[in-house]
């Protein structure tokens, strides 16, 4: 019940920061899509630093495990065509459709509802796919620091960096 009430705890506070963050607006996500508006890409960029650095300052102290899934491309394609597929028609991504929906933005609904139908095809369609399409291009389980053969905290480093000079340059050319 603790974890429950933890991941409505967090996803509120998800919800607030996208809702600052002025992400939910369908400009926004239009914007994204046409590389005219980085807000998001902003956020992201931001999200990713601070999960990064704290995910692994948790695992130093024990407080954290990672489970590394199998990295599977075609999985990984096919999952990344749906998602850019449905976030291009609706102009939202999962998060971002259910935080516009909590603005009053009622036309979002339909962004949702296609995510559960999509879920629940899959759900269906799994037992098949898990036996054909998804059992092409598995790879085992890899890492970034792992392939490279470097300390994750030099990863850490080299993309933090990356990615504030690519945040610097958003903000330099106002997008």
């Amino acid at each position: 019940m603790t974890e429950l009430i933890l991941g409505l705890v967090t996803g509120i506070l998800f919800g607030i920061l996208l809702q600052q963050g002025r992400v939910l607006r369908f400009e926004k996500q239009v914007g994204a899509m046409l590389f005219r508006d980085m807000t998001i890409f902003k956020f992201m960029l931001s999200a990713i630093i601070v999960g990064m650095i704290g995910l692994h300052i948790l695992a130093a102290f024990g407080l954290v495990a990672f489970d590394i899934k199998p990295t599977n491309v075609t999985a990984n394609l096919l999952g990344g065509v749906l998602f850019g597929g449905g976030w291009a028609i609706m102009g939202y991504c999962p998060g971002t459709s259910v935080g516009a929906i909590g603005e009053g933005r009622w036309h979002a609904i339909w962004a949702v509802l296609g995510m559960l139908v999509g879920a629940a095809v899959f759900a269906e369609v799994y037992p098949v796919l898990k036996a054909s399409v998804l059992a092409w291009g598995k790879l085992g389980n890899l890492t970034l620091p792992g392939v490279l053969g470097v300390s994750p905290w030099l990863v850490i480093l080299v993309l933090t960096a990356i990615y504030v000079g690519a945040f610097v340059l958003f903000e330099k050319k106002k997008i």
